[in-house]
């Protein structure tokens, strides 16, 4: 009976919100996508460890307090208050999990992208169990030496999925986050900096994803990872990349109406074609419409990109919502 139990308990996902923004936030972005998607997980949203130091993008269309997991500077190669955010973490991971998986936006994402990469280099959360799999928005790599030696030492095992928004100026930071990830799934979009609407191919790709997810974690139990075809039976001792004999999770992903395929550096990309997907986000609750802005993030690494853009491309005063 404990065992059934055990199988029937929900995934839960530790989401982190993007730079000046809160958890409540994040949780109404994330309530644009289909509820079947998440259906079968508890989401967890906290607020960032330190009050927003500044203005927010979202004044004036979400209400406060705002809130920012640690600070940087123009070049994002320096940060403030990052060994204390990151302890915060650990401390809520720990206390308030298990957490099966991360997502995260912006600076949310970034972040649970180097506490993944540093919980494979056994340099945090040793005795929590490790993370399955990562849903990235917008996410970016750090750029500090000493940092990326550590997190991005190895390929990161985990299960990944990474929007990528074709006028989002984190767009090759992002792919680059991506690229530490074995077999990412990317789906593209042509939005920017947000958390963008999905068209029903992306739907049913991240619904056909977690899904997988769900099967995958279904078939470990008191320590023993079962595969699916009945092969054999692998120990499950804590480090081992979990297995999932799905052809949703191998690595080719095939878009539901077959139009295409394309490989990116190991990955398939996932082209969200809706006409009805503009630069614009509407709020849930109907009061406005506003356009999408950058995070201080991007406009630390804007200089980087090697993309060229013409001024109507992307507007500098577009907001974050």
């Amino acid at each position: 009976m404990e065992s059934q139990q055990h199988k029937e308990k929900k995934m839960k996902i530790l989401c982190l919100h993007g730079f000046r923004t809160s958890g409540s936030f994040l949780q109404k972005q994330i309530g644009k996508w289909d509820a079947s998607i998440f259906s079968q997980f508890d989401l967890d949203f906290p607020d960032g460890i330190f009050p927003a130091g500044g203005k927010s993008d979202i004044e004036g269309i979400f209400p406060p307090p705002y809130y920012e997991w640690f600070q940087f500077d123009k070049d994002f190669t320096e940060y403030t208050n990052l060994e204390e955010c990151i302890t915060y973490l650990c401390d809520y991971i720990t206390s308030k999990g298990p957490f099966d998986g991360l997502l995260g936006f912006s600076q949310g994402a970034t972040l649970s992208g180097l506490l993944l990469g540093y919980q494979a280099q056994g340099k945090l959360l040793k005795e929590h169990p490790p993370f399955k799999f990562f849903i990235s928005i917008s996410g970016a790599k750090f750029r500090d030496p000493k940092l990326c030696d550590i997190a991005y030492k190895d390929t990161i095992k985990a299960k990944s999925v990474h929007f990528i928004g074709a006028k989002d100026w984190l767009k090759l930071p992002s792919e680059d986050l991506a690229a530490e990830f074995d077999n990412p799934l990317i789906i593209r979009h042509p939005q920017g900096h947000m958390v963008p609407r999905l068209d029903e191919a992306a739907t049913e790709q991240l619904r056909g994803w977690t899904a997988a997810i769900i099967q995958c974690n279904g078939t470990i139990s008191d320590g023993k990872h079962e595969l699916e075809n009945g092969d054999a039976n692998e120990k499950h001792n804590g480090t081992d990349l979990i297995q999932c004999d799905n052809a949703k999770l191998d690595s080719k992903h095939e878009l539901d109406n077959g139009e295409a395929k394309q490989k990116h550096n190991g990955a398939d990309l996932i082209q969200c074609d809706n006409a009805k997907l503009d630069s614009k986000h509407e709020l849930e609750n109907g009061e406005a419409k506003e356009n999408f802005g950058a995070d201080p993030v991007v406009s630390a690494m804007k200089n980087q990109s090697q993309e060229t853009r013409t001024a109507g491309e992307i507007k500098i005063n577009e907001r974050e919502v």
